[in-house]
């Protein structure tokens, strides 16, 4: 849930690492360097004069980031590590909690599936589900309406994800079965997190395997991203959570994100089709800043309207984003807890988290030789207009315990139908909880 929570913490620190690692063959000062994505611990970098930018005025903007409550930052130009915050040595190898921007990763996998021909994404999910789970209105939801965002079922953000964090989540498909729909599938966007987990499970089932399974396989072990660097939480069906719960250090998230920047090409690999990702990027018919579990455009992506209109966002509570430019060959990651101000108050914090993106890449964009966009001036935030309320629902919470009219039928926290449960925390990770994994034997790159 990449636009809900409410925390700012103090943080001040002042310095840059520019690396400025460069073959005896590189090209003369005059040529832009580029970078071939790797595999291996280390990124390519160059410095940022090398790729048209300017090492004082990169400085400044990570400087700010920092100041915001940034706890890792990673610029990338011509997959060229230029720029990172100053302390990115203690927290790159630490696993984070990028919350929805786990939806992203979920994308991915549903790209590879698509890829193998394992997944049809114009089919209805009543070709995977087993017999006689869910109604027909349910079963008739297709795979690419759980991709946009447009499954129909009714939402409440935070309500959805409580039973999550704790997790005491009994079976987050079945229960997504019996979440009533509010609009008839394919017809209107609302941001559902139990459509995510939905989708895994049909992942899982279109696969033959379990997702994680899958995944390391296809998407991670290509990347170079280790089994024992990530923990993703599973409900107590042993079923992976689609709309959070990816912790994964910064430096294997840059990895996804500088995935997607070259449009699903990794060296000599390509890991995720073009073709994919190209649909994956374009703005579904229900919402034009949403395409296949991304966010696109600058109106959506802040709004940053001074950031060319190829922009697209895996966006994550509390600001754990991948920026992407294919335009201008950039990527930005970065990871914290929120850090944007507003004179809103928590309500302002929550509704406008443009101003931290916005004045970033204001400071950004004029690190670069040849500015890319115009300066659009400070930020000017708009009215306070959103009510939290609209992210709770009160029967979405009584339903995991089998209570209320959402409650799917025979489940609840003690059985659910046939499948088996393992206790609350059963699978939780040494170290993890929540935010991140620290602590001796958690997962992390060691």
């Amino acid at each position: 849930m990449g636009r809900c929570g409410g925390l700012l913490v103090g943080f001040a620190a002042l310095s840059l690492v520019i690396g400025g690692v460069l073959p005896a063959h590189a090209a003369p000062a005059s040529e832009e360097v580029r970078c071939t994505p790797q595999s291996g611990r280390e990124f390519a970098r160059a410095r940022p004069e090398r790729v048209g930018l300017d090492s004082a005025r990169l400085a400044d903007a990570l400087a700010f980031a920092a100041s915001r409550n940034r706890l890792n930052v990673q610029v990338f130009r011509h997959n060229c590590l230029i720029g990172e915050g100053p302390t990115n040595a203690q927290t790159g190898n630490v696993a984070w909690n990028i919350w929805s921007s786990t939806k992203s990763v979920v994308a991915l996998i549903a790209g590879i599936a698509w890829d193998r021909g394992k997944l049809d994404i114009a089919a209805p999910i009543d070709r995977y589900l087993p017999a006689g789970l869910g109604d027909a209105e349910h079963r008739a939801i297709t795979v690419e309406n759980l991709l946009t965002e447009t499954s129909g079922l009714k939402i409440g953000a935070l309500s959805e994800g409580l039973s999550g964090v704790i997790p005491i989540d009994p079976n987050s498909a079945v229960q997504a079965l019996g979440m009533p729909l509010n609009n008839p599938p394919g017809t209107v966007f609302s941001y559902s997190q139990r459509n995510v987990d939905l989708l895994t499970y049909v992942l899982e089932l279109a696969v033959g395997e379990p997702l994680q399974q899958f995944a390391q396989r296809e998407l991670f072990d290509p990347l170079g991203i280790q089994r024992g660097d990530y923990y993703w939480a599973r409900d107590r069906a042993g079923h992976t959570y689609g709309y959070a719960h990816l912790m994964i250090p910064p430096n294997d998230f840059a990895k996804l994100g500088l995935l997607v920047s070259n449009d699903g090409r990794w060296g000599a690999s390509q890991i995720v089709s073009e073709r994919f990702l190209r649909q994956a990027l374009r703005p579904s018919p229900s919402n034009e800043c949403y395409g296949y579990l991304f966010w696109l455009g600058p109106e959506c992506a802040g709004p940053l309207y001074h950031v060319p209109s190829d922009v697209f966002m895996m966006d994550g509570l509390g600001m754990q984003n991948v920026f992407g430019i294919p335009s201008l060959d950039l990527t930005v990651v970065w990871t914290g807890i929120f850090g944007n101000r507003s004179s809103g108050g928590p309500t302002g914090i929550l509704q406008n988290q443009a101003e931290l993106p916005y004045q970033f890449f204001r400071k950004l964009f004029a690190a670069f030789h040849e500015r890319p966009m115009p300066d659009p001036g400070p930020y000017v935030e708009p009215p306070v207009r959103l009510d939290p309320r609209g992210y709770v629902d009160p029967d979405i919470l009584p339903a995991v315990f089998g209570i209320g009219p959402d409650a799917y039928p025979g489940c609840n926290v003690f059985s659910c139908l046939n499948y088996p449960l393992a206790p609350p925390f059963w699978d939780t990770a040494p170290g993890c909880a929540i935010l991140a994994c620290v602590g001796p034997g958690a997962p992390g790159i060691r």
